[in-house]
């Protein structure tokens, strides 16, 4: 006899509820009910308000800031799944933070992606669910399986519409050239890269850019933009190269402050982007942000039945560019 498939219980933490919200529209199940609070010192509380024991519990939330108190409440939430005799529970984090911190780069400082993972599994995660890592290695600091998606299949269709003539697409760093490679790929173009030079946490340098970006439009990709320094300085440079509009795609835009003046005055067309975190607005500047409610909900309705997640990766044929024109 087979046994009955648990039943699947989704519910959000307070980093993105409208996320939350969209996926379990396109699965056509309700959010689950769950108070969170915070006591008067600053505490968080977390009470789940209906019974999920034996139940496959999936819990949202991106640890975007502000970080710290998003991912405390993310490992209450688990311990309270646990403590409540789930079944199974999954972390869907749709933007994982940490994983910048992946190795030990300069003498006594942490590696605090392994930190972070060794936290959750502790708390009682038992599979986790994420979009676009900083680092790919972070997936090997897990003892536990993580489904790793790519947020390039989504953006893709919106990037081939605006990208009508020649493209060329540009990696701000040496560390996104395989991703910029993908992108490439993808839309027939060609690609580029520019060496930067980090000045501080919230600076960095263009030094030089190798490729040939002149008549061209110019998409540059990465997988996360905080202050927009890299993303700015790049445009900059290839402005000077020659390039025609500049688009800029990013996984997670997590906007601080010093950013939105940035892009206010940069060399960038657009920024495209996904609603991993909530997305601020930013006055006389262009985001268009992609949904990516399918790409998780349909992840996580895999993961409840036990299916495969690699037909995801996939990128739906369309129109490519090669050498300025279309077929």
């Amino acid at each position: 006899m087979f046994a009955l498939q648990p039943e699947m219980k989704i519910f959000s933490g307070s980093a993105n509820r409208e996320l939350a919200e969209r996926i379990c529209q396109y699965l056509g199940v309700p959010l689950g009910q769950a108070t969170i609070s915070s006591f008067p010192d600053g505490e968080t509380y977390v009470k789940i308000e209906e019974n999920i024991r034996g139940r496959d519990v999936f819990i949202i939330q991106p640890t975007c800031p502000p970080t710290n108190q998003h991912l405390m409440e993310l490992l209450i939430m688990v311990d309270a799944a646990r403590r409540a005799s789930a079944d199974r529970i999954t972390a869907v984090i749709p933007f994982f933070g940490y994983a910048r911190q992946d190795r030990k780069d300069q003498p006594r400082v942490p590696i605090t992606a392994k930190l972070v993972a060794n936290l959750l599994y502790a708390s009682g995660v038992q599979r986790v669910l994420t979009m676009d890592l900083h680092a790919q290695q972070v997936q090997g600091f897990f003892d536990i399986p993580v489904d790793h998606l790519y947020s390039m299949p989504v953006l893709i269709k919106y990037l081939r519409q605006q990208l009508t003539r020649k493209t060329v697409v540009v990696s701000p760093d040496v560390g996104g050239l395989k991703m910029a490679s993908a992108y490439s790929q993808a839309l027939g173009a060609s690609l580029a890269i520019v060496a930067k030079q980090r000045k501080s946490a919230t600076e960095t340098e263009a030094l030089y850019l190798i490729g040939e970006v002149k008549d061209c439009d110019v998409l540059l990709v990465d997988d996360l933009t905080e202050t927009a320094g890299t993303l700015a300085s790049a445009a900059a440079t290839l402005k000077k190269q020659g390039a025609l509009d500049i688009y800029a795609a990013v996984s997670h835009a997590v906007l601080v402050d010093i950013a939105i003046p940035r892009l206010q005055k940069s060399e960038i067309k657009e920024l495209v982007t996904t609603n991993s975190t909530p997305v601020r607005t930013v006055d006389r500047f262009s985001i268009q942000v992609q949904c990516v409610s399918e790409l998780l909900g349909e992840g996580m309705k895999r993961i409840h039945n036990d299916e495969s997640v690699s037909s995801l990766f996939k990128i739906e044929n369309g129109t490519k560019q090669q050498n300025g024109k279309t077929s």
